[in-house]
């Protein structure tokens, strides 16, 4: 059958012969900074579910404490907030930005400030922002809203007078920022996901019809500038600071601005492909970065990231599917120190969020 294999059923096994190192449980307790427990495509509906089934989950894995970052705002915020209170010192909320008023509301900074004041008192301890911003929200004018739009400003300051976290998301894989052709590696993921291909470029006079997006590489100096814009705020850049193809542009911006961590949350695969880089990038920034996973609990997604982080395992598979979701790759682990482990696992995330001391 050597001339009808279609390309769709094409899933080759490796014939590597190498040790296989399963890792049940982590060496240290974990805090999983980047989670989906809401109403979303991501969440896995536990927002309806007993609490105590999530915290049976939790614990197979090691998993002390799991941010969910699926809070929204007002009454949603509230509700999440109450579902989640018999375990709220294992599950803490995040509140989120109604990104649709920005085209009805001029003033939605100084709204959106306002709102996270009202999250905060009602039990959120941090703020998420998504993609939205600087891809599609737009203003009343029709203009794209950039993501260092300075109406934003009354926001970013606001989280850092209360002493919370802000944990942002913006672009994607710079791949998605690239022609869907033959060359893209994320080819079949954007097949299968073409609302996340950013593709054409906007036009460098652009007006408010022009159906393009910002290049990557403009997305990511704005965000910078956000962050060097406000100091006293905390910033943790969401899937190792947007950017984890280029670990060197993370690590200055790591260098330079001290307000800003980053989380690992879906880039195992990124990460474990380029595995000495990925080591050398945690060892040197082991007390700004925090573990997180992108998703609903789940227990091979852990315990894949966990052999990632403390074997030397070779080629394996970093994603529970036949055919890898992100690129026809595989990952190396990269055996990190007891001491950063311990950092990256749980004890960065424990001083960010302000947590009680992890047993």
């Amino acid at each position: 059958m050597t001339g009808d294999l279609r390309l769709s059923e094409y899933a080759p096994r490796s014939m590597l012969r190498r040790p296989v190192n399963p890792v049940e449980r982590p060496a240290f307790p974990v805090i999983d900074a980047h989670a989906h427990l809401g109403p979303t495509p991501f969440g896995g509906g536990w927002f309806e579910r007993p609490v105590g089934e999530l915290l049976d989950v939790l614990d197979a894995v090691g998993v002390r404490t799991i941010v969910d970052l699926d809070g929204g705002w007002d009454t949603r915020l509230r509700a999440e907030i109450d579902h989640f209170a018999p375990a709220a010192d294992r599950v803490i909320v995040f509140a989120g930005v109604d990104y649709d008023r920005f085209a009805v509301d001029d003033e939605f900074g100084e709204r959106e400030a306002a709102r996270f004041r009202a999250a905060a008192n009602a039990g959120a301890r941090g703020l998420k922002v998504w993609k939205l911003l600087g891809l599609r929200a737009r203003d009343s004018q029709g203009r794209l809203v950039a993501v260092d739009d300075p109406r934003l400003d009354p926001l970013w300051s606001t989280a850092g007078r209360l002493g919370l976290p802000i944990l942002i998301h913006v672009g994607d894989p710079i791949a998605f920022f690239e022609p869907l052709d033959a060359a893209n590696e994320r080819y079949e993921e954007l097949v299968e996901h073409p609302d996340w291909h950013f593709w054409p470029p906007r036009r460098p006079s652009a007006g408010s019809d022009d159906p393009g997006y910002p290049p990557f590489d403009e997305i990511m100096a704005a965000f910078r500038r956000v962050v060097e814009r406000h100091p006293t705020t905390t910033f943790i850049g969401a899937h190792v600071g947007c950017a984890a193809e280029d670990l060197d542009w993370v690590s200055a911006m790591l260098d330079d601005l001290p307000n800003y961590a980053v989380d690992l949350a879906a880039r195992l695969g990124e990460l474990g492909r380029q595995p000495y880089t990925a080591r050398e990038f945690m060892i040197r920034h082991q007390d700004r970065i925090v573990f997180g996973t992108d998703g609903d609990p789940d227990p091979g997604e852990y315990r894949r990231w966990y052999r990632f982080l403390e074997t030397r395992d070779e080629s394996f598979d970093y994603g529970g599917d036949q055919v890898p979701a992100q690129g026809r790759w595989q990952i190396h682990g990269i055996d990190l120190p007891p001491d950063v482990l311990r950092k990256v696992y749980g004890a960065n995330a424990r001083r960010l969020l302000g947590l009680a001391e992890l047993p």
